[in-house]
């Protein structure tokens, strides 16, 4: 018998993957590949000494330790705030709800300085703390804060949507066989944002690593104390080491492939174990 190929219920599939892998490629791989590429022409021994640079070290190290205090803070007060807009109503809603996506519209030097005018020592909120012997602006903590005001939105908009989906009924459910707050949250709400907080908190999570002109105002770039990891590559761009900064930009981004990973990972068996369940 003779078996005639059906055709795919929405045609253009080739033309669609080839212009998908195309700009793909264009986009991603080819500016990923230029940079290693540029990267290998000192060697393996070039790379490794260029990463062991002491600044390189501590500027690495820096970036990823207040990335992942970023991270950690606003898992918590990201999935506070898409609570809050879900689950109650009040005046003035639409404008908090466009507050949440300004520091995506605000050019990232704009948010920088508006930090350290308000933190510095003697700015409006720094001053308060100057008497008292500490320091925000131009300290690891101006970094932090920097680093979670930019990247508020991503944990907001992954946990929103998933919290509107999920009916309010559960909750009720929980509260009248005695459930309180903690044990709703913990049983109820947390296995169902999870996946969606993961997605949040590795998106944020590259996006603090790399941020530059929001943390360049607030950050002092003190060696070996508050100089960013994005600073290193540009000091090293405007020494026309054109090679070291390829290795110092690949590595961290081999640094934030490798923990992307491990969160895709993580969401990808929770959600298996779901289905599971299911």
């Amino acid at each position: 018998m003779l078996l005639l190929k059906t055709p795919g219920v929405l045609p253009g599939f080739k033309l669609s993957l080839g212009l998908t892998v195309l700009c793909l490629s264009l986009l991603v791989v080819l500016p990923f590949a230029m940079m290693a590429a540029k990267a290998a022409e000192i060697g393996w021994g070039g790379f490794w000494n260029t990463i062991a640079e002491p600044n390189v070290l501590a500027a690495v190290w820096l970036s990823l330790r207040m990335s992942f205090y970023a991270m950690l803070t606003n898992v918590v007060f990201g999935t506070l705030v898409a609570w809050m807009l879900v689950r109650y109503e009040f005046p003035g809603k639409g404008l908090v709800n466009a507050l949440v996506d300004l520091p995506f519209a605000l050019p990232t030097a704009v948010t920088g300085i508006a930090l350290a005018t308000l933190y510095a020592p003697n700015g409006w909120i720094g001053r308060f703390f100057e008497p008292l012997g500490i320091k925000i602006a131009f300290t690891p903590v101006g970094i932090w804060i920097a680093l979670v005001v930019v990247s508020l939105p991503f944990i907001v908009r992954a946990v929103q949507p998933v919290l509107e989906e999920l009916s309010g009924e559960y909750e009720e459910a929980a509260a009248t066989l005695g459930a309180n707050c903690f044990t709703t949250f913990r049983r109820v709400l947390l296995p169902e944002i999870t996946p969606a907080l993961l997605t949040g908190a590795g998106m944020m999570f590259a996006r603090a690593t790399g941020e530059y002109g929001s943390v360049i105002f607030i950050a002092g770039n003190i060696p070996m104390v508050s100089e960013i990891l994005p600073l290193i590559i540009t000091g090293k761009l405007e020494q026309f080491d054109v090679q070291g900064a390829s290795a110092v930009a690949l590595f961290m981004l081999l640094v934030s492939f490798v923990i992307l990973f491990a969160l895709n990972m993580m969401q990808w068996a929770l959600g298996r174990r779901s289905g599971a369940k299911g």
